[in-house]
Formats: C-alpha cells, sequence, structure tokens
C-alpha cells in the first residue's frame, strides 16, 4: 500500500492520536508556563536563587527522556501521568529563563515612573513589567512546545498517548509491509502539529501583545 493510500485508510485514527498528542502537549506546557512564569517572578531580582532554578532546570534537560521515563514506571505507572510529569520538567528551561530575560529586560526607567506615579510593588510588575516582558516569555513558551511535541512521542514508550504509538508501532515490524508508513505517518503528524502551534502562537502572539511592545 503505497502512503496516499494508507493516510485515506488511517485517516480517523491518525486525527485521533493527533487529537491525544496536541493536548497532552498542551497540559503539560500550561502547568510548564504556571510554574515557570511563578519562578522567574519570585527570582528575576535575587541572583543567587536564580542562578540555582536556571541550574535546576537545566539539568533537567539533560536526563535522557526514556531513562527519565523508566525512572518514573515505578512511582507513577504507565500512561499519561508521567508523561506529562516529564514534559512539564523538560518544559521548564525555556520559559523560566525567557520570564527572567524578559523582565530583567524592562527599563529601569519605566519602573521608577511607575514608582512615581504612586503605583505599588505588585501593580508596577502586573501592569507594567509583566506586559512589556510578555512577548519574551512567549517566545520560551513556544519553545517550550515544540520541545515538548517531539519528546510525547516518545512517551509511547511508556503507553503514553499520541502519535508516538504508530511511530513505535512501525518500528517494532519494521520488515512488514505498511512498517514505513506508520513510522511516516506518525512522524508527518508530529510535523503537522508543529506547524499549528507555531502558528497559534503567532496569532497569540498578536492579539496579546500591544503594538507599542511588539
Amino acid at each position: 500500500m503505497n502512503f496516499v493510500d494508507y493516510l485515506g485508510n488511517r485517516w480517523d485514527n491518525l486525527l485521533e492520536l493527533g487529537v491525544e498528542h496536541a493536548l497532552v502537549t498542551a497540559l503539560a506546557v500550561a502547568i510548564a508556563t504556571v510554574i515557570g512564569v511563578g519562578l522567574g517572578l519570585l527570582t528575576y531580582d535575587r541572583p543567587r536563587l536564580r542562578q540555582l532554578v536556571i541550574a535546576t532546570c537545566s539539568v533537567f534537560l539533560t536526563i535522557p527522556s526514556l531513562a527519565l521515563f523508566g525512572l518514573f514506571i515505578s512511582w507513577l505507572g504507565l500512561g499519561t501521568t508521567p508523561v506529562v510529569t516529564a514534559l512539564v520538567m523538560y518544559s521548564l528551561l525555556p520559559i523560566v529563563a525567557n520570564t527572567i530575560v524578559g523582565l530583567r529586560g524592562v527599563d529601569p526607567a519605566v519602573v521608577e515612573s511607575a514608582q512615581g506615579m504612586g503605583m505599588s510593588r505588585v501593580q508596577r510588575l502586573f501592569r507594567i513589567e509583566l506586559p512589556l516582558a510578555w512577548p519574551v516569555i512567549l517566545t520560551g513558551m513556544r519553545v517550550s512546545t515544540l520541545l515538548a511535541l517531539g519528546i510525547v512521542a516518545i512517551g509511547a514508550y511508556i503507553l503514553g498517548p499520541g502519535l508516538g504509538n504508530d511511530i513505535f508501532a512501525g518500528l517494532s515490524r519494521i520488515s512488514s509491509p505498511n512498517a514505513l508508513n506508520l513510522v511516516l505517518g506518525g512522524t508527518l503528524g508530529v510535523i503537522v502539529l508543529a506547524i499549528l502551534f507555531d502558528l497559534l502562537f503567532v496569532l497569540l502572539n498578536r492579539l496579546t501583545t500591544s503594538r507599542g511592545v511588539r
């Protein structure tokens, strides 16, 4: 069976796996964003704590995904939970780092002006600093999302959801007629999702960032 016929016959299944893949990625990045932005807010003006947080998040990225998934099996079992947990860990560094860079990049004169107008520390943070840092934070989320999309596929190794199931199924029976189609279909699905998520972040940037900050 050629690849075009394969896509026609397996379209419903690929769409279901693609939706699962996208939802797991979105959930993990959403959790990582809450944690990462929070850590950035707590540490951007505290050098020692900032270095510790960045170093810890950097260590997460050095752990091979298969090894991390294997470690989680004994604690979290198989399926979606260990995959999401690992993805959150892998997604933290770009978000934390970009939050810190964005907040530290805000012009001190702007902050001083807001302080002179009588704004409290919290008001300055949420009305001045965070909006100005938002484009940089959004870039960190974008990088984390693209990183997570690839790692979700590996999560099929521990029975996680998503397009990785087709990829691993094809690799496990590489000599069968449809093995290559399974691998190509799953890989193409991940690429399509990456493009769609990237376009989503472009749109989100336009909708949530004021023209003066772009």
